[in-house]
């Protein structure tokens, strides 16, 4: 009954791991995305992940929401200097999320500052 426990619970353990390391490394698309940087803050109670939006349209009406992983230490001090400003990300969408990384399925991994389109080139 002991060794029967010990397999099912081995098996179990080797399939939240494998399942945990699909989501992790294999990418559902990537690709960049531009906007004014109008949100980066760090959410939550027991795990503390980063969030952030982008506004892709004029007054807000098309907002990007992404998240930044804990790791990408880079990542979160250009954000956090560069809000309010235009910005290009790049990300990557993987297939679902876990609470412990953030709230999106969107993590930016790069952040490019860029010129708006909308100042009057006179």
């Amino acid at each position: 009954m002991k060794k029967t426990l010990f397999l099912v619970l081995l098996g179990l353990a080797i399939i939240a791991s494998a399942y945990m390391a699909f989501i992790y490394y294999v990418p559902y698309s990537t690709g960049t995305r531009a906007g004014e940087l109008i949100k980066i803050s760090q959410k939550g109670v027991l795990f503390k992940t980063w969030e952030g939006e982008i506004s892709q349209g004029i007054s807000g009406a098309q907002i990007f929401s992404f998240s930044v992983l804990d790791d990408d230490k880079e990542v979160i001090e250009k954000l956090n200097d560069l809000q309010g400003q235009y910005v290009k990300l790049k990300y990557t969408e993987r297939y679902r999320t876990f609470f412990i990384w953030g709230d999106s399925k969107h993590f930016v991994t790069e952040v490019v500052p860029e010129k708006s389109p909308h100042i009057d080139k006179r």
